[in-house]
């Protein structure tokens, strides 16, 4: 017998689950909580509970595969560790491009002349003197580098020389933008990589921490991982390339949408811990974005399903919305909720509540906590991060004791966006505890909490709600309101509609929904169903079906909808090149390599086609695919002068796809 075992990890909980590979079937399926610093506990407590559910052998498990919306959640919520961008060959007006500098948040840039032509031709030679003078001058807290040169796509010389510098230099992480994207732009390249380089570590370590169980536990398989376009990919791979793992978790529970409910055309939501994803499904297949992955303010190069990523989910954060009617907003921040924390640091947090409530004015900290992800103080910290870090050190604190005074509170937030401190605070999971819809952590701290946001006072003075079921009713509406929101947007941009964000709070929208019928009659519905997974959309999105006026499908295992998409997957591995023609009867073929030449145009794009054709199939056969099938794309830009064709560039994608081996031992 073979077994397939499939892990999805989220910023929650980390699903497990077993499927026989023969017939198909569900086995067994097991949840853990995510946990910080140390993945590995939630990985091991999710695989062992899924093998002990089975009752099967662990060495009868065959292939393991991987998804995850931790590079995703990173992104939304802006964290990640501190890099460097190596500049090259570019204006420094052209920072301010493709959002690159709000994605660099401050860290450090170092620009350098050199660079290449657009017929890949060096413009300025690379002056590595000066590179290894800033890179040592770099302080300890940087965690990786970004590369970035001018027509890099072109030719890639000075990216790689840069690359060998610092990786002999430093020994730490370097990501070149030429081997994320052949796409030309080189902001966007240079955002990709910068947001590549920052999550390397995390994912690096999620995959170890894989890995180490899976040896613990007497499992020697092939280790996958979903990259955001569904498909699998080694794990060497995706340690090199985390940004591809972007919408990996999204992408997964796309194929187990589809996998579970056999539905054709639908629109699938995830609702997550942190995010609300939604993609069409249509003919069976999700849709692929093509102008590169978008997650938050980012619009990558990556190639990934066409995917709307919101920062929504059970535990986002809770804000009241300034004005004289009060009213709420949900994340984009995700918290631990507080009948989370309660259930590990009990003391802690049912004394702060206490006292707080014994007040009748709500505290400043608004009764949140600072719980620490670090054991030992991290490195690159400035005075103020310091003092906030040493505080912590010995456990969680009330928020307000973490940053003691107002100038510290900066440094806290920017502990947190660096992932290595978590708040806790009030949360629709707290909600849902609190109305009876979830019992798995501390009820009694989850109503405590929702009693004191409750006494938050609005603009015209009143409190916010009258008690903690009315507080925790509002929060649940809310959720249902923004994900209605996120789910019309979806739709109004899948029918082409400009400005879908607009028309989705639009009162003619609203009117629709609710049926109006007056002088004007208004009937509005999607015309598709929606499919909700996760494992809080048993809890929610029956109100959200009800809303949007269609139906609603919660099949069975929707919770772990991801692991089962994890294994269901095909690996799919993809190498392009271009060709360009520097002058009459000449054709230059840029590959990793260098440039080759060619007299006509049909003999290079038929070299660069074989080289690709190795290069793909290649990585195919190191990822344990044995029959593979190539389709190639061509992509050939001509004008018409004088009633001939004449050549311009030309672009070649081919990919090497196939079922990963099925080792039975």
């Amino acid at each position: 017998m073979a077994y397939l075992l499939g892990v999805d990890t989220g910023g929650t909980y980390t699903d497990a689950v077993i499927l026989d590979e023969a017939t198909d079937a569900v086995l067994a399926s097991a949840k853990a909580l995510t946990s910080r610093p140390d993945l590995a506990v939630g990985v091991g407590a999710a695989i062992d509970a899924a093998l002990a559910d089975a009752a099967i052998d662990p060495a009868e498990v065959a292939m393991v595969s991987l998804s995850t919306t931790l590079a995703t959640n990173a992104l939304v919520e802006g964290q990640g560790g501190r890099i460097a961008l190596v500049f090259i060959g570019f204006d420094p007006a052209e920072l301010g491009r493709a959002g690159l500098t709000d994605a660099l948040r401050g860290d450090p840039v170092i620009a350098l002349a050199g660079g290449h032509s657009h017929a890949g031709t060096e413009v300025m030679p690379l002056d590595l003197a000066a590179l290894e003078s800033a890179v040592r001058g770099l302080d300890a807290g940087v965690t990786g580098f970004a590369i970035a040169a001018s027509f890099a796509t072109r030719n890639a010389a000075h990216e790689v020389a840069a690359r060998d510098l610092i990786r002999d230099l430093t020994g730490k992480p370097v990501t070149c933008s030429h081997e994320l994207s052949s796409a030309l732009g080189g902001p966007k390249r240079a955002l990709t990589a910068v947001l590549n380089a920052r999550l390397i570590g995390m994912i690096d370590g999620l995959i170890g921490a894989c890995e180490g169980h899976l040896a613990h536990v007497g499992i020697d398989a092939r280790l996958m991982v979903v990259r955001g376009d569904g498909a699998l990919v080694s794990a060497d791979v995706a340690r090199e390339k985390p940004i591809e793992t972007i919408l990996s978790g999204p992408a997964a529970s796309i194929a187990g949408a589809s996998w579970l409910t056999g539905e054709q055309d639908a629109l699938v939501s995830d609702i997550g811990g942190t995010t609300t994803d939604v993609c069409l499904l249509k003919a069976g297949r999700p849709k692929i974005d093509p102008q590169g992955a978008r997650v938050g303010p980012y619009r990558t190069m990556v190639e990934a399903v066409a995917m709307r990523t919101t920062g929504l989910g059970g535990d986002s954060e809770v804000h009241v919305v300034d004005g004289l009617g009060g009213g709420l907003r949900l994340g984009p921040r995700r918290l631990m909720p507080i009948a989370l924390a309660a259930r590990d640091h009990p003391e802690l947090v049912h004394r702060v509540l206490d006292r707080c409530l014994s007040s009748d004015v709500p505290p400043a900290d608004g009764g949140q906590f600072a719980i620490p992800i670090f054991t030992v103080l991290p490195e690159g910290l400035d005075a103020r991060e310091t003092a906030v870090a040493t505080r912590l050190l010995n456990g969680p604190l009330r928020a307000g004791e973490a940053a003691a005074t107002r100038m510290e509170h900066p440094a806290l937030m920017r502990l947190v966006t660096r992932g290595m401190v978590m708040i806790a605070g009030v949360t629709p999971s707290d909600a849902s505890h609190t109305l009876g819809r979830l019992d798995v952590w501390d009820t009694n701290a989850a109503t405590k909490a929702l009693t004191l946001f409750a006494r938050r006072r609005i603009g015209s003075g009143d409190r916010l709600a009258s008690g903690p079921d009315a507080m925790a009713q509002m929060v649940i509406d809310q959720l249902t309101k923004q994900t209605v929101d996120c789910l019309l947007q979806a739709a109004f941009d899948e029918d082409g509609w400009a400005q879908p964000d607009v028309l989705a709070s639009h009162p003619l929208t609203m009117a629709g929904l609710s049926q109006h019928s007056g002088v004007v009659q208004v009937d509005l519905r999607l015309g598709v169903p929606v499919i909700g997974l996760g494992a809080s959309a048993a809890a929610y999105y029956g109100a959200v079906g009800e809303r949007l006026n269609t139906r609603m499908i919660l099949p069975k295992h929707a919770g772990v909808a991801n692991a089962i998409g994890a294994v269901v997957g095909q690996v799919a591995m993809r190498a392009s090149g271009t060709v360009t023609s520097p002058g009459a009867g000449s054709f230059a073929v840029h590959l990793p390599e260098g440039i080759r030449q060619f007299l006509t145009a049909d003999d290079a794009m038929t070299a660069l086609e074989d080289a690709l054709r190795s290069e793909a199939g290649e990585s195919a056969r190191a990822a344990g695919v044995e029959e593979i099938r190539f389709t190639v794309a061509r992509d050939i830009k001509q004008v018409d002068i004088e009633g001939q064709p004449m050549f311009i560039e030309a672009s070649v994608k081919v990919t090497a796809q196939g079922r990963p081996r099925i080792a039975v031992g």
